[in-house]
C-alpha cells in the first residue's frame, strides 16, 4: 500500500478529484491511503494566518515558513517519507517515468503552494523533489497534486481491473497509445480497421505497435529521441 499525504491551504479543492472514480476505488480496496492536511490547522494566530507579504516588496503573498515547518515536522514524527514533493512551475516537468517511480514508493508528502508560493527555506531544508505539470501557472498546487495522485494511484498493482491496461498507456516505453475502437464496427460508413476484427492476436499486437510508432513520429517525435 502507498500513503500519500497532501498539505494544502485550500483542502476543499481536493475533495472531488480524490473521492471519485479510480482513486476512490483504490481507497476502498485499501490499496492507497490519502490524507489531506489543512495548513490552517498550523496557523500562527486565531485569525488563521499562514501567509505574509514577501520580503523585498512585490505583489502577492507567500506561505510562511513556520506553519509549514510545524506541519511537516509533526507528520515526520509518525512516518518516514520517501519523497517530499513541492508542486511548482519551476520544478522538473512531470512525465510517465516519474509517475512509475513514485508509484512504487511507500510514503509520499506533497506540498501545495498557493499565492506566490512558499518560503524558500522550506524548499531548502525539507523538499526532496520539485515537480511541474507544465509551463504555465495555476492559482495553487492542489490541481497539480490531484494530477500526480491520479497518475500514481492507477499504477499501483490491483487498482485497475486489467493490470495490463496501465502498461499500455501513452508514454510507457516512450510511445503514444494506438487508436482504439469499440462497437459498432461500422457507423455512418466509418469502419473499424479489419485487423481488429480478425481475432489474430499476434497481428493485432503488431498493428498496434506500428500505429503507436507512427503516431509518436507524427505527434511527438521528441519522445523517440530517447
Amino acid at each position: 500500500m502507498i500513503t500519500i499525504d497532501i498539505i494544502s491551504a485550500v483542502p476543499d479543492l481536493l475533495d472531488s478529484p480524490l473521492n471519485h472514480s479510480i482513486v476512490k476505488r483504490a481507497k476502498d480496496k485499501a490499496l492507497v491511503e490519502i490524507n489531506i492536511i489543512n495548513l490552517r490547522n498550523y496557523a500562527l494566530n486565531k485569525y488563521g494566518q499562514i501567509d505574509d507579504a514577501p520580503y523585498g516588496g512585490g505583489a502577492g503573498m507567500v506561505l510562511m515558513v513556520e506553519p509549514l515547518y510545524n506541519c511537516i515536522t509533526e507528520l515526520q514524527k509518525n512516518k518516514k517519507y520517501n519523497q517530499i514533493i513541492f508542486l511548482t512551475p519551476d520544478g522538473e516537468t512531470y512525465n510517465q517515468k516519474t509517475a512509475n517511480y513514485l508509484s512504487i514508493q511507500e510514503n509520499l508528502l506533497l506540498i501545495c503552494g498557493h499565492y506566490k508560493g512558499i518560503d524558500d527555506r522550506i524548499r531548502e531544508n525539507f523538499v526532496t523533489m520539485e515537480i511541474s505539470i507544465g509551463d504555465y501557472v495555476l492559482s495553487g498546487g492542489e490541481l497539480a497534486a490531484a494530477i500526480l495522485v491520479d497518475s500514481i494511484v492507477r499504477l499501483v498493482p490491483g487498482v485497475l481491473n486489467d493490470a495490463e491496461s496501465a502498461l499500455n498507456d501513452s508514454f510507457q516505453d516512450n510511445l503514444l497509445a494506438p487508436p482504439e475502437y469499440t462497437r459498432p464496427s461500422e457507423f455512418k460508413g466509418w469502419k473499424v480497421p479489419d485487423i481488429l476484427l480478425s481475432g489474430h492476436d499476434s497481428k493485432i499486437k503488431e498493428w498496434r505497435f506500428e500505429q503507436s510508432l507512427q503516431r509518436t513520429k507524427n505527434r511527438r517525435p521528441d519522445l523517440l529521441e530517447d
